[in-house]
């Protein structure tokens, strides 16, 4: 038995959010600004950003045992074996030390098939960790990376307060799924989260499950978010999407680095081109969903002959990102470029494929955030000096 203490959920326990909407049950934290949910009516979009991917409550606590109630919208795709619960991980001084989940909740209905959704609502549960070492501590509560969550309430059984500002930069990051976190093992071990963690800085993850489209409204959030480094990973959902072709690429990247740097102007900024994905190196897109064999899968669809007209693929894009990067370097010293296949290329392909032709696992996540935090984050690096 404990005698717990509630404390109000507020944005100085809450990092990695952009804004916090007030629901019925509680906060939903948004990782886009309203301004921004108001200009796009897409329900991928609508969903991703909601998904609280680098989104923690962190504080100082003697506490033994935390409770939190939260509301999760759990996704389900037709024809598809059901998804796991959403991971939260429990970190005490930076060390993760607990993982659970909280059954129920709302249930979105997705098919792929005909990109029709249904809700199924469901009641609120309860995450619960006990025998937290004793003393004074950080503890950090992770929320999923792949589950809408709506935060009700916290207790402990001892007081609580804002974790202290420690000085450490904050990187901003976006892109694709991948970014987002796909198929980690958890919110900690995003190849983001992980990255951020070797390079000692705070994350905040705009990351968004197909929706890096170089959208007007996301570099405007991106100009208008504290950072002290910002890198953006392009390519992948341009071409799954099949959104555009070579003569809009190329103004909407200018268009995308031109507003960022109105709001930083001298910030470190790293443009990431796409990682390996061999079904679409040299084929354009769109991706389609493939279910014959029970499990969700992607192919791509597009027509390599297209290329000649302007279809984008992700040799197409990787090509002309260094190009735009080399030619703006020129006058902006703090811009820099990566190749995507440095993080995840040929012979990591054939060692670890992508499960589904586009979403590196648990194990690839941990490769690419290493070799992301060992270029960025190092003396030499764009983000070290």
């Amino acid at each position: 038995m404990h005698d717990w203490i509630t404390t109000p959920i507020t944005a100085d326990i809450l990092r990695g959010a952009i804004e916090l909407e007030r629901t019925e049950h509680g906060l939903l934290p948004h990782r886009l600004p309203a301004r921004a949910r108001a200009q796009c009516a897409d329900g991928q979009l609508a969903m991703a950003e909601s998904q609280p991917s680098g989104v923690r409550l962190v504080f100082r606590t003697r506490a033994t045992a935390v409770e939190l109630d939260t509301l999760p919208t759990k996704r389900d795709y037709v024809g598809v074996p059901p998804r796991p619960d959403g991971r939260y991980d429990l970190l005490v001084d930076g060390r993760l030390t607990g993982q659970a989940s909280v059954t129920g909740g709302n249930t979105l209905t997705i098919d792929m098939t005909t990109g029709t959704a249904r809700l199924r609502p469901g009641a609120p549960g309860t995450l619960r960790f006990a025998d937290l070492p004793d003393g004074v501590k950080t503890v950090e509560i992770w929320l999923p990376h792949n589950e809408t969550t709506e935060l009700i309430a916290l207790r402990t059984d001892a007081p609580v307060e804002p974790a202290p500002d420690e000085g450490r930069k904050v990187w901003l990051h976006h892109g694709s799924s991948i970014s987002h976190g796909s198929d980690a093992a958890g919110p900690s071990t995003t190849w983001p989260a992980l990255a951020a963690s070797l390079g000692g800085v705070e994350l905040t993850n705009l990351g968004m499950g197909g929706s890096a489209l170089l959208d007007p409204f996301t570099a405007r959030a991106l100009r208008d978010t504290r950072a002290d480094l910002i890198s953006i990973k392009i390519g992948i959902n341009l071409v799954n999407a099949d959104l555009m072709r070579l003569r809009a690429f190329t103004p909407a990247v200018h268009g995308f680095l031109d507003t960022i740097r109105e709001g930083h102007p001298t910030t470190p900024l790293l443009v990431v081109s796409p990682i390996l994905c061999p079904i679409h190196e040299d084929t354009p897109g769109p991706s389609a969903p493939d279910l014959t064999a029970g499990q969700l899968r992607f192919r791509a669809v597009g027509d390599p002959a297209e290329r000649a007209s302007g279809k984008l693929t992700l040799t197409v894009i990787r090509d002309e990102l260094q190009r735009i990067v080399e030619q703006r370097a020129a006058d902006d010293p703090h811009l820099h470029y990566l190749d995507g296949r440095d993080l995840y290329g040929q012979a990591d392909s054939a060692e670890l494929p992508l499960p589904d032709q586009l979403h590196p696992d648990a194990a690839t996540h941990r490769r690419i955030g290493e070799r992301f935090a060992a270029f960025a984050f190092t003396a030499n690096g764009p983000f070290g000096k």
